[in-house]
């Protein structure tokens, strides 16, 4: 198993820093205009353990790969002086929770969203392996990352930003993001590539990202669906290495945005969110309903 990770490591081209290695991005003043204690955050873990989403090629949960990721990114938040950090953990149906989700967020008034998901593909391209005794679904066509906003969230401008922001600092540490959502393979779930620099796509369609009252970015981390980067999402070393693009990522972001008063952000209408989202068509794909 050890031989597999570090083969799957080397297949990313990515090197991890040893630990303390992590500094701030050449050129960026050490004083900065962020007041980090002051910054909202919330970290949405995709999917709930009652509706687990996607299933690895190894037969697990994509569940327990979001909430594993967005715990190691909250506490490198939280060490870095964002203490106001949120994570955000949702139970029971698929519906009822992306309501509940976007209700809570709204609620705490936060300067960003961040959606934490790890990708699949449709099932007409998964194909059989035997891992351990037992069958298994995978596909090694796709890996990489990918970011999605929604023009249709009401600070699109800002969901932009920081999604540009995170696909900088992801691609800035020898990760890439994958291209495939642009082809026409991919049929209905093909997405409009706003911004191939960083690897942002758009989906007007998916609640999390269209409801709530502050910019809002999904982040699907990597493919557990394909054999080699399932092993690499894995580890706490990968975890840590996307947690540390993030924390770069939030800190510019905040640096020119700087935290929003609370009484400037419209209270969330309930009555409203709830119908909405309801008249939003929910796919049984792994990548919709986030």
């Amino acid at each position: 198993m050890i031989a597999l990770v570090v083969a799957a490591l080397a297949l990313q081209g990515v090197r991890y820093p040893a630990t303390g290695e992590e500094s701030a991005p050449a050129g960026k003043s050490a004083e900065t205009t962020c007041n980090r204690a002051a910054f909202r955050l919330v970290l949405d873990v995709g999917h709930t353990a009652q509706v687990p989403g996607a299933k690895s090629a190894r037969g697990l949960h994509e569940f327990d790969f979001n909430l594993n990721l967005a715990k190691a990114i909250e506490r490198q938040l939280i060490d870095a002086g964002f203490t106001k950090t949120v994570l955000l953990i949702t139970e029971g149906p698929a519906l009822q929770g992306l309501a509940r989700r976007v209700t809570r967020a709204n609620a705490a008034h936060a300067d960003l969203l961040l959606s934490i998901h790890h990708d699949s593909v449709p099932d007409w391209m998964l194909e059989k392996w035997t891992y351990n005794g037992e069958e298994h679904s995978f596909s090694d066509r796709f890996k990489g990352h990918s970011l999605f906003v929604s023009y249709d969230n009401r600070d699109r401008k800002g969901s932009l930003r920081f999604a540009h922001l995170l696909g900088e600092a992801l691609k800035s540490r020898g990760l890439q993001y994958t291209p495939h959502y642009t082809d026409k393979i991919m049929g209905r779930r093909r997405r409009v590539l706003v911004d191939a620099d960083a690897g942002v796509y758009r989906y007007d369609q998916l609640v999390v990202l269209r409801h709530p009252q502050m910019p809002a970015v999904l982040l699907e981390a990597g493919s557990i669906i394909n054999r080699d980067e399932e092993l690499v999402m894995g580890t706490p070393e990968h975890q840590a290495f996307i947690g540390a693009a993030v924390l770069e990522a939030v800190e510019s972001f905040c640096q020119e945005r700087r935290p929003l008063r609370p009484d400037r952000i419209a209270a969330p209408a309930r009555a409203r969110l709830r119908p909405a989202a309801a008249r939003l068509p929910l796919s049984r794909s792994p990548d919709d309903a986030r």
